[in-house]
């Protein structure tokens, strides 16, 4: 037993070496290994857990750090970890409630007192949420705007619309301001915002549109924030116009920290060109995780907590997939739980609210294919992962021939499975500053739908660290 125990240390160093370097798969390699000659230590769940939590596999976070408890129910580390797994999973009461533990085992520890209160302000701000929400006449934040009497200081020199109205000229002054690093005017942003509302509000939850023999669609993934990689692929692929239609499959926000800008930029366009230029919605759309991933953090630095409400409005409006020449369907996470959903049941999807634990609504934003048959518990902690033969099966009784998905980091940027009937397209290079992933985008022409990838490097951006503006326990939650 000796032997494996060592053997076992050995292992569990050699993944905190490959954990150092943020090589965070072969961590999770050798961890596993070092479990597997020893399966009773709660150390190696918990480094094990934190290279899951680092990699966005919250639900595999969460169980390891419950195995760790299970095995040394003192294992402080263990609470810290479940706690951010809850955390990052918008679990805020069993969340609090580990931190309540570990406050009580030591009452002098600055760092947990300091991540008990957080998450309790949390938990009670949720609490007041729900109780206003329940109250039937909620408004919308427009209402209470008065756009037309803000004033536009006269030591404001950056962009305006003209006459309210968004144009090319009024976009490629604003691509420009951001890129030094200047702020929109807040009556511009809400201009943005309230007319983009509008425009989405008509939009069906599944948005088809039919290229023609000469067209063509580029479609982009996640791209979180990383405004300086948006404007790359603008320069590598030109600027959205009528002949050059764009599709953004969701996370335009939370992580990068330029999500304001990301954001404003595809809403502005979206206005410029309704009709040529889409963006669907992703699980970073939403209030949960905006709360914990830097979103709401950046709009109340840049701008108001009532802007960021008003965001919040604007996404719930996000159409949730788009099918294309009704052969290929594009959505930001994957297919469902459960066999037999059709196009027509995500026509009916009342998608104006915040996603829902499951059902279709929550699976299109969240779930994941995996390589063998079936369908299993997903790594996230939310919805699913699907195998090929359920991507078979959902595509034959929808007459479809392939999806297309965004929702996780590919090392080229892009990568093909379930016999290319599954394509997942991230359009964040270099994610968080630390994954050295390339990105990617995709050609589709109308005259055979074939995908054509093209792939592409971060670029330098301004020294903001990714999740600048994020909350504090998921900051500091890493241990």
């Amino acid at each position: 037993m000796a032997e494996g125990g060592n053997d076992a240390e050995l292992l569990k160093e050699k993944a905190n070496k490959y954990f150092k370097e943020k090589d965070y798969e072969n961590a999770i390699k050798y961890y596993s290994e070092a479990l597997e000659l020893n399966p009773s230590n709660a150390i190696y769940y918990s480094n094990r857990s934190l290279a899951y939590l680092r990699t966005e596999c919250y639900g595999y976070a969460l169980a390891d750090a419950t195995k760790a408890l299970e095995i040394d129910k003192n294992y402080i580390k263990g609470y810290y970890r479940r706690a951010t797994s809850n955390m990052a999973l918008g679990k805020f009461k069993a969340a609090l409630k580990d931190y309540e533990t570990v406050v009580r085992v030591r009452p002098n520890d600055k760092d947990a007192k300091m991540k008990y209160q957080e998450c309790n302000k949390i938990v009670k701000q949720k609490a007041f949420e729900r109780a206003i929400a329940s109250d039937e006449t909620k408004k919308s934040v427009v209402d209470s705007l008065d756009i037309e009497n803000m004033t536009i200081e006269d030591d404001y020199v950056g962009p305006k619309l003209e006459d309210g109205k968004v144009t090319l000229k009024f976009m490629k002054e604003m691509m420009d301001w951001f890129k030094d690093q200047n702020k929109l005017h807040r009556k511009c942003a809400y201009q943005i915002l309230v007319q983009v509302k509008e425009v989405l509000s008509k939009l069906p939850s599944l948005v088809e549109i039919e290229l023609k023999e000469t067209e063509k669609i580029t479609i982009c993934g996640d791209t979180h924030g990383q405004y300086y990689d948006l404007l790359n692929i603008f320069k590598l692929n030109g600027l959205p116009s009528e002949t050059n239609p764009y599709l953004f499959n969701g996370d335009f926000v939370d992580r990068g920290s330029f999500s304001v800008e990301v954001i404003l930029t595809l809403f502005g366009f979206k206005l410029l060109y309704p009709n040529n230029f889409h963006v669907l919605r992703g699980n970073h759309e939403t209030d949960n995780m905006n709360q914990m991933y830097g979103f709401e953090g950046e709009v109340k630095a840049k701008y108001t907590g009532q802007m960021f409400q008003l965001f919040s409005e604007v996404f719930q409006w996000l159409p949730l997939a788009q099918c294309i020449n009704s052969k290929v369907l594009v959505m930001h996470g994957g297919l469902f739980s459960e066999d037999g959903v059709t196009l027509e049941d995500l026509r009916k999807i009342d998608r104006n609210r915040q996603p829902p634990d499951s059902g279709p609504m929550c699976d299109l934003l969240w779930s994941d294919p995996q390589p063998q048959n079936g369908r299993s518990i997903s790594k996230r902690g939310v919805s699913c992962q699907f195998g090929p033969d359920v991507t078979e099966r959902f595509l034959e009784q929808n007459k479809l021939d392939y999806i297309v998905r965004s929702h996780e980091v590919k090392a080229e940027g892009y990568e093909v499975t379930h016999s290319g009937k599954c394509i997942t397209v991230f359009s964040a290079p270099n994610y968080c500053d630390q994954m050295g992933n390339k990105g990617a985008y995709i050609h589709l022409r109308g005259s055979d739908l074939k995908p054509e990838f093209h792939q592409f490097t971060a670029v330098p951006h301004p020294n903001v660290k990714p999740m600048a503006y994020a909350n504090t326990l998921m900051q500091l939650g890493m241990m």
